[in-house]
């Protein structure tokens, strides 16, 4: 049986830096996010992580604020 190589998924965890790119906020922005709940984040050790889905849904709940204005 041969060991066959898949290509890597895109990361589940996302650093701080890589939400900010994403969703093309500032750091300070990101933190506020976290802060008061509308985003999501997860500890890994010491470091802070925002998973893909709780972007999914920071972004899903943005559309439905707009729906509602």
């Amino acid at each position: 049986m041969s060991a066959t190589t898949t290509p890597l998924a895109e990361p589940v965890l996302l650093k701080v830096a890589d939400a900010m790119r994403l969703l093309s906020m500032s750091r300070s922005v990101i933190y506020e996010l976290i802060r008061s709940g509308r985003l999501r984040s997860v500890n890994e050790g010491r470091a802070r992580r925002i998973t893909r889905s709780a972007i999914n849904e920071y972004v899903a709940l943005l559309e439905r604020e707009a729906a509602a204005n």
